[in-house]
């Protein structure tokens, strides 16, 4: 079982050995994200297994172990390392089964990778050691083993709709989700900025108008 004796910064970037993968590593760095790439199942658990990465971001589609099935292994292993899946949106629900409350995440391809590293840079902020599955964010609390929200100590019903638009807010809480990235991940078919801005009003009524700020242009803002 891996150990994490000291803070590191570094992820484990498993991913099939393409072009395009090769452009997101080089991407990542221009970012900051300090990267070790691999091109395979194997390669990633190896890796895992030896050089105690903060974090491990893992594509659904990698060649070698199945890697939603792999998901088990990795969290047997490094139950510490957090991880973040790369999977298309037909093999969203899958992935979603073998996710760890809120110590893990996913993002789905096609992906922005300016998205992806505000979401690696979200777990690191986290740590390795998540206890709880409950989320806050000042007084606005989300169980994500249970689904419920709570504002002020009181419970609020959400929609699944209404739950997903504030779990895709609370990835990067206090930055900019654009209603493009919102709406790949909100919903399975694409989604006008006018239901995005439909959506946001639903939320704002229920969780406090005051904790979803609106970027002119850009996006919205969850107040951390």
């Amino acid at each position: 079982m891996l150990r994490h004796d000291s803070p590191n910064d570094r992820v484990l970037l498993a991913l099939p050995s393409t072009a395009a993968s090769a452009s997101v590593v080089r991407s990542l760095r221009a970012e900051g994200v300090n990267i070790s790439p691999v091109g395979d199942g194997i390669a990633a658990l190896d890796a895992l297994r030896h050089s105690d990465p903060a974090l491990l971001v893992l594509d659904a589609e990698l060649p070698g172990p199945d890697p939603v099935g792999m998901l088990a292994t990795v969290h047997m292993e490094a139950p510490d390392v957090p991880v973040v899946v790369v999977t298309p949106r037909e093999r969203r629900a899958a992935v979603l089964a073998q996710l760890r409350g809120d110590r893990d995440d996913y993002v789905v391809r096609p992906f922005a990778v300016d998205e992806l590293a505000a979401r690696i840079r979200f777990r690191l902020r986290l740590g390795p050691h998540v206890d709880s599955t409950v989320l806050r964010r000042g007084e606005l609390t989300v169980d994500t083993e249970f689904g419920e929200v709570a504002v002020d100590g009181r419970p609020v019903s959400l929609s699944p709709t209404e739950y997903a638009l504030l779990m895709a807010l609370m990835a990067t809480p206090g930055e900019v989700v654009p209603p493009s990235r919102i709406a790949r991940e909100v919903w399975s078919e694409p989604a006008s900025p006018n239901l995005v801005q439909v959506y946001i009003s639903y939320l704002r009524r229920k969780i406090g108008p005051e904790r979803i700020r609106t970027v002119r242009g850009e996006g919205y803002v969850l107040e951390a």
